[in-house]
C-alpha cells in the first residue's frame, strides 16, 4: 500500500508549492542513489520522495489526488507507474534544473557536470613534498636555535624558465583537449546525461604541448639543484615534531607549484639528562657523609652551573627540584623543572682500618634502620619532593 505523499515529503496538506519543492530537494539530496550505493532502501525512499513532488507540484494532479487519492492520479502515470525512468528524471530534473548544471551535482559530487561550470585549471604539475630529519642538541631545543640546510631537489629550469620549451619557443595549445587540460567522457544514466571530467592524457592535463623542449630540461621545465635553506627551531620542540616550510620543496612540472619541505626534529642523547616532556632529570652522586650531614651541591643545568642544597639525612632516590630550570613550554609561557635525583654512592672496596670504622659507626642506634623509616618508601620521597 503506498504511503500518503504529503507524508513521503513530510509537509501539510495547505503547504505552498515552496515548501514542498524545499522538502523534496532535501529528500533528494539525502537518499540519492550516488551518495548511497547498494543501498536499496535509500533508493526506494528517493524514487518515493520524486513521486510524491512530480504530483504535489502539478496543480491539476495535486487537486485530484486531494480529492480521490492515489486513484486520481492513477490514469496520470501513463499506465506505466512512476518507476519509469522518465517520470523520475522528470521530477529530478524540474527541481534541480534541466541537464544538472551547477546544482545537484556540485552539492552530491562537489564538482562540475554537464552543462556546468568548468574547473579553473593550473600551470603544470605540483611538485612533491621533501622530508629531512634535523637532529638537535637538548641545549639547543632549551633555547630554540636558526639552522642553514642544504638540500637536493628538482629546481626550476633557469634556462627556460619553468615552461619547458626551448628558449625563443612557446608551448602549444593541445589540440585534444583545446587548451582545457581535461576531457568529458559523456554517459546516460537514469538520471539523463552525465558527464565525467578527467585529465588529457595528450598533455597530462597542463593544456599545452612543448613541440621544441627545452635542451637543458628536456622540456620538463625543472633540474636536479641544491638549495639553502633558513630553519628557525623553536623552543620547546621533542621528538616527532616536524615543521612545513611551505614551497620550499620539489619544484612542479612545466610552471606548477612547488611542494613542502618537512622538517622533522629528532632529539640527540644527552650525556648528562634524561628529558621527561619538559622536565629533565640529573644523577647526583653524594657520598654517605654528605647524604647524612646535608651538604651544598653544585650541578649542571642547561644554561650553566646551579647550587641545591641537599638536606641532612637525604636517602637515595630523591628527588630535589630546580624550578623552571628544564625545557620551555611549545608556544607557550613557562618551563619544566629540573629534577636531581640523588644516589649515595658505595665504596667497592675498603681498606682493614675503614672496614672498622664502619663496623664500629654500624654500633650506633642512629645508624641502624628504624620501621618508621619504611612506611614512607621511595615513591612517598618522590611525592614530598614534588609538593616541597
Amino acid at each position: 500500500m503506498k504511503r500518503d505523499y504529503y507524508e513521503v515529503l513530510g509537509v501539510q496538506r495547505n503547504s505552498s508549492g515552496d515548501e514542498i519543492k524545499k522538502a523534496y530537494r532535501k529528500l533528494a539530496l539525502q537518499y540519492h542513489p550516488d551518495r548511497n550505493p547498494g543501498d536499496s532502501e535509500a533508493e526506494t525512499k528517493f524514487k518515493e520522495a520524486a513521486e510524491a513532488y512530480e504530483v504535489l507540484s502539478n496543480a491539476d494532479k495535486r487537486r485530484r489526488y486531494d480529492q480521490f487519492g492515489h486513484e486520481g492520479v492513477r490514469g496520470a502515470q501513463g499506465g506505466a507507474g512512476f518507476n519509469d525512468v522518465n517520470d523520475i528524471f522528470s521530477a529530478f530534473s524540474d527541481i534541480f534544473g534541466g541537464g544538472f548544471g551547477g546544482s545537484i551535482f556540485e552539492e552530491v559530487f562537489g564538482g562540475a557536470a554537464g552543462g556546468g561550470r568548468r574547473r579553473r585549471r593550473s600551470p603544470g604539475t605540483p611538485g612533491s613534498d621533501l622530508k629531512v630529519r634535523m637532529k638537535l642538541k637538548l641545549e639547543e631545543i632549551a633555547t630554540g636555535v636558526e639552522k642553514t640546510i642544504k638540500i637536493k631537489k628538482q629546481v626550476t629550469c633557469e634556462t627556460c624558465g619553468g615552461n619547458g620549451a626551448k628558449p625563443g619557443s612557446s608551448p602549444t595549445t593541445c589540440p585534444q583537449c583545446q587548451g582545457s587540460g581535461e576531457l568529458r567522457q559523456v554517459s546516460r544514466s537514469m538520471f539523463g546525461q552525465i558527464v565525467n571530467v578527467v585529465a588529457c592524457t595528450n598533455c597530462a592535463g597542463e593544456g599545452t604541448i612543448n613541440t621544441d623542449p627545452c635542451g637543458d630540461c628536456s622540456g620538463d621545465g625543472r633540474v636536479q639543484g641544491e638549495k639553502s635553506i633558513k630553519v628557525k627551531i623553536p623552543a620547546g620542540v621533542s621528538e616527532g615534531n616536524y615543521l612545513t616550510l611551505r614551497s620550499q620543496g620539489n619544484s612542479g612540472r612545466k610552471g606548477g607549484p612547488a611542494g613542502d619541505l618537512i622538517v622533522l626534529i629528532s632529539e640527540e642523547e644527552h650525556e648528562k639528562f634524561v628529558r621527561d616532556q619538559d622536565d629533565i632529570y640529573y644523577d647526583l652522586f653524594l657520598s654517605y657523609s654528605d647524604a647524612v650531614l646535608g651538604c651544598e651541591a653544585e650541578v649542571p643545568t642547561l644554561n650553566g652551573a646551579a647550587k641545591v642544597k641537599v638536606p641532612a639525612g637525604t636517602a637515595s632516590g630523591q628527588l630535589l627540584r630546580l624550578r623552571e630550570k628544564g625545557i620551555p613550554h611549545l608556544n607557550d609561557r613557562g618551563s619544566g623543572d629540573e629534577f636531581v635525583r640523588v644516589n649515595i654512592f658505595v665504596p667497592q672496596k675498603l681498606s682493614t682500618k675503614e672496614k672498622d670504622f664502619m663496623k664500629e659507626m654500624s654500633k650506633h642506634d642512629a645508624f641502624s634502620p628504624k620501621e618508621k623509616d619504611h612506611k614512607k618508601g621511595f615513591f612517598g620521597k618522590v611525592f614530598d619532593a614534588f609538593t616541597s
